[in-house]
């Protein structure tokens, strides 16, 4: 399925994130102990829906914040912080369909960016949509800022 990319400038969105270094082969089984530990708190503060799970990369190493967009005030506890997503300049993209095909949504914002000459800085983010066990009913949205 083609990804139509646009820009736009978008404001910064608070997060509840547990920040991790790691490689590439290693951050598949990380992810979700990350995300876990994040919905542990927000459980454990009554909190079980509204907070859509983000993924934060900050660079190539990878350097990246795993949690959620925080909706409500939320007392944070161990690995856990606050941080936000970045506000500025992007191109988005949204994919609908498999995690596992979420690369190529990556793929495509970066080929269209070369294309129109737009500069990245290398920070991206996905934003995902509800979870549902149908590919068919899955979305995540696709951020790289630009510079």
């Amino acid at each position: 399925m083609p990804h139509s990319v646009s820009v736009l400038d978008v404001e910064s969105r608070p997060t509840a994130v547990v920040p991790a270094t790691t490689t590439w082969p290693e951050y598949p089984a990380l992810w979700p102990v990350l995300s876990g530990e994040v919905w542990a708190c927000l459980r454990a503060n009554n909190i079980t829906r509204g907070c859509r799970n983000v993924m934060l990369y900050l660079d190539d190493t990878p350097r990246v914040e795993v949690g959620v967009e925080l909706s409500a005030p939320c007392p944070l506890t161990g690995r856990i912080v606050s941080s936000s997503l970045p506000a500025g300049r992007v191109a988005k993209t949204v994919h609908y369909g498999s995690y596992a095909e979420l690369g190529g949504a990556h793929d495509a914002v970066i080929s269209w960016c070369d294309r129109e000459g737009l500069a990245r800085t290398g920070v991206r983010w996905e934003v995902y949509g509800p979870h549902s066990d149908n590919p068919a009913e899955v979305w995540t949205e696709i951020y790289h800022q630009l510079a």
